[in-house]
């Protein structure tokens, strides 16, 4: 027997629909390329949207086609977002921080037909577009001099000009069509798409808005500092819409400075972003002076959070951090760091052995440990396992692959993290599976090490990578990229680990370099380190 309730399809444009109609001069606050801050709205938004698809349905796009987003987080690529989805074309966000190789790889193996770019990535049209034969038409944003600079591109404004939009018709597909495509950053072997429904997502926005992880309102204002091209700005380009919360949208310019003023001059209560963005703001208000009046939390992930930044921002500026941890191929969200109801009330010393972990699954994420042989591990807190996955919004395949090849025999994904999960629900994170450091026979977490050398006054970045070793297998190498103006030495840093850490964990040497390196989603790059190190770029007189 069936339930008697309406049939109401789980499709995207539903969202920015809502947003349109119910709070449709709520604002989207921008900065433009110039570098001042312009506004618009949602029903602005959702209107020009639709002159997205009337371009795309002249061109000849359909349901199922691939249309690529070469783009920053801007009024533009919003428009161009919800235009793709709303006609059940797929959305398939570029990473511009990879290299050109993998881009045009990314975009051969999806398929996409039609390309929309930011003028700031025009070099790479120029020089790849006769190696990506699948792109029919680039779609330039800008005015009609920088869409001359590639042959045969249409200019966005004057293409939404001469849109027929009162012809589109948006949804009426199946909730379980393709909606989005992100690729994973391609640590190991070519980079991998995930392929998102229309009812994946939908659900997905409905998740990260429960109160224990973004908590949104239409009274909050929304800085997604994190890029629609990192998992969908990790929901925050559905969630906010989904519930009127006006939108903050920084462009390109992700430096400390502009982050500040956009918080302060558009008031944003809710931001996210990955730790090094946030390091970048501190590093600003301290050298400045500058306060932080209406923010109230951020969400950090992407990497661990270290300890002195979640005290600096709530012992200085009275901001709560929480950690979220999640993947490409769930969406992103998997679990987030609030406190439970035993813990809230504590002083934040009692609280951050907590803050310090992964967080709890909210609904509709499962996650349990396994060892090697597949056997459950016990969440006990001390018990170390492979971290897997399975949800409602968990990929089962990637795409090009057969179905359900990314899943075990009991429909388990394998995140490839190394974690613990102790009484509470809580995860930690210790390594991921390739990074950890095996010494002895047992396990050094990187990842701590990090953590705690990061909170060193001197230190900027800190990364750990294990190097072979004749007796114990591998030992841990600690590289360190100081604050300007700054020169710590291995001593003052061994000193500053003494205490913190197991003493068999203690790095072999402390290496003071100009850069540790960034993949393209912000993360240190341990495959580049590893191969510096290969090459001897760390030996005495390299």
């Amino acid at each position: 027997m069936k339930g008697l309730m309406q049939d109401w399809p789980l499709t995207v444009d539903r969202i920015i629909d809502h947003a349109a109609r119910w709070h449709g001069a709520r604002e989207i606050a921008y900065r433009r390329p110039d570098g001042a801050i312009a506004k618009t709205s949602y029903l602005e938004v959702r209107d020009r949207a639709r002159r997205v698809s009337g371009v795309l349905q002249d061109l000849g796009i359909a349901a199922g086609d691939r249309v690529a987003t070469l783009a920053w987080n801007t009024p533009q690529h919003v428009e161009t977002w919800y235009g793709i989805m709303g006609i059940g074309a797929v959305c398939h966000t570029l990473n511009p921080r990879l290299f050109a190789d993998q881009l045009v790889y990314i975009v051969t193996h999806a398929g996409s037909r039609i390309l929309f770019v930011e003028p700031d990535f025009l070099p790479f049209v120029r020089e790849n577009q006769s190696r990506m034969p699948c792109v029919e038409k680039v779609i330039i944003y800008g005015d009609e001099a920088v869409a001359a600079q590639v042959k045969g591109a249409i200019n966005y404004e004057a293409a939404l000009t001469e849109s027929r939009s009162e012809a589109v018709i948006w949804g009426g597909f199946d909730e379980g069509s393709a909606c989005g495509l992100c690729y994973t950053s391609g640590t190991t072997g070519n980079p991998k798409g995930v392929l998102y429904s229309h009812r994946s997502n939908f659900l997905h926005a409905l998740t990260t808005l429960q109160s224990d992880l973004f908590g949104l309102s239409e009274r909050d204002v929304v800085l997604p500092v994190v890029p629609m091209f990192h998992a969908n700005a990790w929901g925050l380009a559905f969630a906010a819409p989904a519930v009127g919360a006006k939108i903050v949208l920084p462009g390109s310019r992700l430096d400390g400075g502009s982050v500040f003023e956009l918080i302060e001059g558009q008031e944003v209560t809710f931001s996210a972003a990955v730790p090094t963005v946030w390091q970048s703001l501190l590093q600003h208000l301290r050298s400045t002076g500058d306060r932080l009046t209406k923010l109230r939390r951020v969400i950090i992930g992407g990497s661990a959070c270290p300890e002195s930044l979640i005290r600096a921002f709530h012992d200085e500026y009275g901001v709560e951090v929480l950690h979220l941890w999640g993947m490409t191929e769930m969406s992103p969200v998997g679990t987030v760091g609030a406190m439970t109801s035993d813990m809230a009330g504590r002083p934040l010393d009692e609280q951050m052995p907590l803050r310090l972990k992964q967080g709890r699954p909210p609904l509709g994420v499962d996650l349990a440990l396994f060892d090697d042989m597949n056997v459950a591990k016990p969440h006990d807190g001390e018990s170390v396992g492979r971290l897997k996955v399975r949800g409602m919004s968990v990929t089962s395949t990637y795409l090009g692959s057969p179905h359900n090849d990314a899943l075990d025999e009991n429909g388990w994904f394998d995140t490839g993290d190394i974690a613990t999960v102790d009484h509470r629900g809580f995860i930690q994170i210790t390594d991921r599976a390739k990074d950890v450091i095996k010494s002895g026979g047992e396990w050094i977490s990187s990842i701590e090490i990090e953590n705690i050398a990061v909170g060193h006054p001197d230190v900027a970045v800190a990364a750990v990578i294990g190097r072979p070793h004749p007796k114990w297998d591998e030992r841990p190498l600690l590289l360190i990229e100081p604050i300007a103006g700054r020169s710590p030495t291995e001593q003052d840093l061994l000193a500053f680990l003494e205490g913190k850490i197991a003493k068999w964990w203690m790095p072999d040497a402390v290496l003071v370099i100009d850069q540790v390196p960034l993949g393209s989603t912000g993360k240190i790059d341990k495959k580049e380190l590893r191969a510096m190190a290969d090459r001897g770029a760390f030996e005495p007189g390299a």
